[in-house]
Parts: structure tokens; sequence; C-alpha cells
């Protein structure tokens, strides 16, 4: 696990590698919490229910269940790392998991 004492103010996320992980957001606006198997390191999701930016409090390396294409659809509006590229981060990264 990635928490949050491991960032030692060197990045905005817990986790600071290439890959794409799981992570655990509460959002300080509105108490919103969530999770998602689409988490990237320096990158945002949107509350759904106020729309602020939220950074993950804890990200996790995914697991085979995580990365089930089976699972919610990617919420590409709400993705930071997708409003940053310009397109959906599954495209270009998809299911990579390399450590």
């Amino acid at each position: 696990m990635f928490g949050s004492d491991t960032r030692g103010g060197k990045g905005l996320t817990p986790y600071q590698g290439p890959n794409r992980v799981y992570g655990e957001y509460r959002c300080g606006g509105c108490g919103h919490r969530w999770s998602s198997g689409n988490s990237w390191r320096d990158s945002f999701q949107k509350c759904h229910k106020c729309q602020n930016e939220v950074y993950p409090h804890t990200q996790t390396k995914l697991q085979p269940s995580d990365g089930d294409e089976t699972g919610a659809a990617h919420d590409e509006v709400n993705c930071g790392k997708c409003i940053q590229l310009g397109r959906s981060c599954r495209a270009e990264f998809g299911n990579r998991r390399r450590w």
C-alpha cells in the first residue's frame, strides 16, 4: 500500500510510479467517498456530487479483479488523467500493471 506517509512532500498522491493503481478518495468539500481502479500518480478525480478535484488519500497495486473490464465503465469526464491527455487514459495505458 502507498499511504499518505510515503509522499514525503514529493507529489500530490501517495504513489509516484508510472502505472495505473487502485485509489481511495474522500471529498473534503462534501464528504463523498469512492474508490477507483483508475488512479494515477498526481492525478485527481472529480467528485460526482460537488465536482471538486480530489486526490486519492490511499493508493495500492492493482489486483487482477480491480482491472476487470466487465466492471463499471470508466468515467472519463471526471478522470483527471483523461482530462490531462484529452482522451481516455485507458486507450493508451490500458491495464498496464508491470512493476
